[in-house]
């Protein structure tokens, strides 16, 4: 890489500034406390796609700046001195022992890294504030100064004026809850800090950009693998009698259904994966599964209610007996599309209670194998779809700072359905319904592909 752009971001401690490191660099594994001083040595980010790249310093806070700035003024007695001193105060060993924060807070920046200086806007500006403007103004580097409105924007304006008469650039920015393209600003900002790193920033940029949509791309393929195994999947065991075989099914249905949450877990851990979250705890809402029982009031809230799911299984049967009339070049007046829809509609909850067959099938030698699964269940799908969006939807739109445990309880899967196009809505429940009796769906990817360009609502 050409050219490295690099940002030591310092000031107070307890400011948010490895929350804004964190969020930055897409990373979770910063550390971050409401504990003054979390932060004790400088911690190194590399964000790098290609060719493109900066580095993002965390460092400690300054913890006895007035002490530091009468040693530099000891040193210095004209401002051509000034950078000179600061380079001599993280070199000396004595320096180092009596003030290890300091020195190591300004080491990247005499080295060449720019400043980002972060100030809390939810607490009052305070002149005890200045010792570390100013040292950091003596240091020489092209700086910029962040205001992290940590619980309000109560103090905003105040700092605004204070910081805009030691920094040329002065931005608000809410590492929690600023969106992605909040962040891509800031990111653009930096490149005023330095003519140099203009071209490098707006590649990072440009390629961050190009990032996302090529998640959404992978979210998507994960989600269309995740569906056809989890319909598809079937577990075989074989017995010797017909007793053997009723007594074995408790054992088998649980064997099953575990699997069942263990490859839907498995992805959900691989899309926040995808998404740069190694060491997010999330909590949503656990299939059951009792007894092998569809229990309605908790699937609903992700999957169709009885009515929308009615009226999915007209649309998917309506779709299919289409196909049969245009095969007859329309000379059953559209009796087999009317036909289709109202036998799918009226069978779309025959059985509903069961998500799988326990089979018992005699074999050619003797013996008996028997077999759970796979699905049958018409709303078994959306389920897993309407889980997989939301979480999606989660992940997309939380920054990286946030250590608080991600939970969701539930989602309005028919919403986003209804926003889909009716020819849209007619393709997806027509694979939906191949899906559950286990017919190849070669366009998959390409039908769920619009609930992904219309994400829930917040």
């Amino acid at each position: 890489m050409a050219l490295n752009p690099v940002f030591a971001v310092v000031g107070h401690p307890n400011k948010g500034k490895s929350s804004i490191v964190s969020t930055l660099a897409q990373v979770d594994s910063v550390a971050i406390s409401s504990q003054s001083g979390t932060t004790r040595s400088n911690e190194e980010f590399t964000i790098s796609l290609g060719e493109a790249g900066f580095r993002l310093i965390d460092t400690p806070g300054f913890q006895r700046p007035a002490a530091v700035l009468k040693w530099l003024k000891a040193h210095a007695n004209s401002a051509e001195k000034r950078a000179d001193a600061v380079r001599q105060f993280v070199s000396d060993p004595a320096c180092i022992e009596a003030f290890p924060d300091e020195t190591e807070l300004l080491r990247p920046i005499v080295n060449g890294a720019a400043i980002l200086y972060v100030v809390d806007g939810s607490r009052p500006y305070g002149a005890e504030y200045e010792n570390e403007m100013e040292i950091l103004r003596w240091a020489g580097q092209p700086s910029m100064a962040l205001i992290n409105p940590i619980e309000s924007e109560r103090y905003v304006t105040p700092w605004t004026q204070a910081l805009g008469q030691y920094f040329r650039i002065v931005k608000v920015f809410n590492p929690m809850q600023d969106d992605f393209d909040q962040q891509m600003t800031i990111l653009e900002t930096f490149a005023h800090l330095n003519e140099a790193w203009a071209e490098p920033l707006q590649t990072i940029v440009s390629a961050l950009r190009d990032q996302r949509r090529r998640r959404q791309q992978d979210s998507l393929q994960l989600l269309t693998k995740l569906l056809i195994e989890l319909c598809n999947y079937q577990l075989d065991q074989k017995v010797l009698n017909a007793q053997q075989a009723e007594t074995l099914k408790p054992a088998l249905e649980a064997r099953y259904f575990q699997k069942m949450k263990a490859m839907e877990q498995q992805a959900h851990t691989e899309l926040k994966k995808l998404y740069r979250y190694q060491h997010l705890q999330s909590d949503i809402f656990e299939l059951s599964f009792e007894d092998n029982l569809f229990d309605t009031e908790q699937w609903i809230v992700w999957g169709l209610n009885r009515k929308q799911l009615t009226m999915a299984a007209t649309a998917a049967g309506a779709a299919a007996g289409a196909i049969l009339d245009i095969g007859l070049a329309g000379h059953s007046l559209f009796l087999g599309a009317l036909g289709g829809g109202l036998m799918a509609g009226g069978s779309a909850w025959f059985g509903a209670d069961r998500i799988a067959d326990y089979k018992v099938l005699g074999m050619p030698l003797g013996g008996y194998e028997v077999r759970q699964g796979p699905v049958r269940n018409r709303n078994f799908p959306y389920v897993v779809l309407g889980r997989f969006l939301w979480l999606t939807h989660a992940l997309q739109h939380r920054n990286h700072a946030r250590r608080d445990a991600l939970r969701i309880s539930e989602g309005e899967l028919s919403e986003q359905i209804s926003a889909l196009a009716g020819a849209e809505q007619k393709a997806l429940h027509r694979a939906f319904d191949r899906l559950v009796r286990q017919k190849n769906i070669s366009n998959l990817e390409e039908v769920l592909a619009p609930l992904f360009i219309n994400p829930p609502s917040d």
